[in-house]
């Protein structure tokens, strides 16, 4: 709790002393190089904490994140059994190992909730990715994802395991219903033309307003959010 005030205040300073000149945006480099992340909350993560918030109640029984457990805690709703997927089995937390790139090392119908947030981009082989997303829920189980749409490379991802992709509501479509019903699919993309610029630059979602964050454009994708049934 300490820290986290402590946080809140050092990015008032940040804001304070750096604040955004919305009327000169004529900058080859960015407000921020790492997503806003010193002056608030990410234009992205915004939005991945509104769909979450909005689905928690498909948060429960036994729930499977990637890397930790970080939004199944923030947001679930009678969790009974906190998994973590990594590659790694050395890894902190993990209590699953396995790749979503290859569905062979995964257990079949065992989790009720998949939160799969902002990963598809650093997964080449997507098909397989989305098969084995499928195939770790249990029947009724469901898929909580995210995607980035129109966003800037993650240096952090690229330099380690790669950045492949972006994506749009239609490209998600046609991947998940590869798998789960369409009558079982709800797909929804957030964002528009400032949101974009904002996420971009590195301006955090509290330097803009809830109607600006909130209009949606289907020209500017920003992110696109995935709940599927099995």
């Amino acid at each position: 709790m300490i820290g986290e005030t402590i946080n809140s205040i050092l990015r008032g300073l940040v804001k304070l002393l750096h604040p955004v000149k919305w009327h000169n945006l004529r900058y080859t480099k960015p407000i921020s190089s790492v997503f806003g992340f010193e002056r608030g909350t990410p234009i992205d993560r915004y939005y991945i904490d509104q769909f979450l918030n909005s689905h928690k109640h498909y948060i429960k029984g036994t729930v499977l994140e990637i890397a930790d457990s970080y939004y199944s805690s923030k947001y679930g709703d009678a969790v009974g059994k906190f998994e973590i997927l990594h590659k790694d089995a050395t890894a902190i937390g993990v209590t699953l190992t396995g790749d979503l790139e290859n569905p062979d090392t995964l257990p079949e119908n065992a989790m009720d909730c998949f939160i799969c947030t902002q990963t598809l981009n650093f997964i080449f082989k997507i098909d397989e990715a989305m098969e084995s997303s499928y195939k770790l829920l249990k029947p009724g189980g469901s898929l909580l994802l995210t995607v980035a749409g129109l966003c800037q490379i993650s240096a952090y991802d690229y330099d380690r395991w790669g950045d492949y992709w972006r994506f749009t509501d239609q490209s998600i479509r046609r991947l998940a219903t590869k798998y789960f019903k369409e009558s079982n699919v709800r797909i929804q993309a957030h964002g528009n033309v400032l949101a974009a610029t904002a996420l971009i630059h590195g301006i955090a979602a509290e330097e803009l307003t809830f109607h600006e964050l909130s209009e949606t454009d289907r020209s500017y994708q920003v992110i696109i959010t995935l709940h599927a049934i099995k």
